[in-house]
This record gives structure tokens, sequence and C-alpha cells, in this order.
């Protein structure tokens, strides 16, 4: 089956949207569509999917989706899934490449939204991957934000402090 361009992608974003993985997979493979095809409103398969559904991400990524896509905001996929709180689907991004010390355009890294939501799992994987003296545009890092949230617990607030002093410790130069 042809489709144009803008039929391509608004197939397949749809059914990325709705998770629908042989969908995904028939409009990759069959139909033959590049993986970051855009729909009508010029966001592709990976910006829209169902972040849930972390085998819709994996299949797109492995079909050549660009993990670290932004949108207008400068919002990324990974973004995205620390915003929704999908682990799993996080995980898949960074298998494949993404990016988690890209700031979006109000200076946040994902880091920075997981603190915000207040997903525990999601800081922990993204604590010793992510740059923690980043200060987002309001000048506050991942620190200084989990220590002002409501959302996070002492537990989240003291891993993120021993993992900025890991960081610390290990870009000083040795006292040998």
């Amino acid at each position: 089956m042809v489709l144009s361009q803008s039929d391509a992608g608004k197939s397949l974003t749809t059914a990325a949207a709705k998770g629908n993985t042989d969908e995904v997979r028939k409009i990759l493979e069959e139909c033959r569509v590049p993986a970051d095809t855009v729909n009508e409103f010029g966001k592709t398969a990976l910006q829209v999917m169902m972040m849930g559904n972390s085998n819709v991400a994996c299949l797109l990524l492995e079909h050549g989706a660009n993990p670290n896509i932004t949108d207008k905001r400068g919002i990324s996929p990974a973004h995205d899934a620390a915003h929704t709180g999908f682990l799993d689907t996080l995980q898949v991004l960074v298998e494949f490449g993404a990016s988690v010390n890209t700031a979006d355009h109000s200076g946040s890294l994902p880091i920075h939204v997981a603190v915000r939501e207040g997903y525990r799992d999601i800081v922990e994987f993204l604590a010793p991957r992510s740059n923690l003296k980043h200060p987002n545009a309001s000048g506050e890092t991942p620190v200084d934000l989990a220590r002002a949230s409501a959302s996070c617990t002492p537990e989240v607030v003291e891993l993120l402090e021993r993992q900025l002093e890991s960081q610390v410790f290990s870009q000083s130069p040795s006292l040998i």
C-alpha cells in the first residue's frame, strides 16, 4: 500500500498514539513509512506515542526514529517519559541514545521534570546519568527542586544529594 506523505504521517502517529504495535509495524515495514514522518501537526510517532507502551517506542527506534527530537518548546520524548512516569519507556529511549542532559526551553532536564512530578523511580534512574548541577531557567537545580517540592520525599532529596556529591567527587582532580 502506498500512502501520501500526509496520510503516512497521520496513520503512523495515530497507531503510535493508540499503542497499536502491530499497526505501527505494518506501517513501518509494509508501507515503508520512515519512522520520523510527521503528522499534520508536525509531530512524529515517537512524540505522540502512548508513553506507557515501550514496545512501540522500541519498534520506532529500531526503525530509525530520532530519540532526541524536540517539539517547539524543546520537549523531547525523554522529557515526556519523565513527565508521565513511564520508566520502561525512558529506559528504552536512553538505550537508543536519548540524551537526558538536553534542556527544554524552560531550561529543565528530564530529571527536573521527574523531580517536579515526584517519580522516585525515574529520579533514581536519571540521577547517575544527569548533570545535577544544571539549573533550569529559574536557577533551580534538580536538588533545589527536590528540597522545595512537596511531592519529593526526604529519601529522594538524600538520593540526589549523594549523587551530586559523587559527581563532584568524580570530577575533582586526584589528591595524590
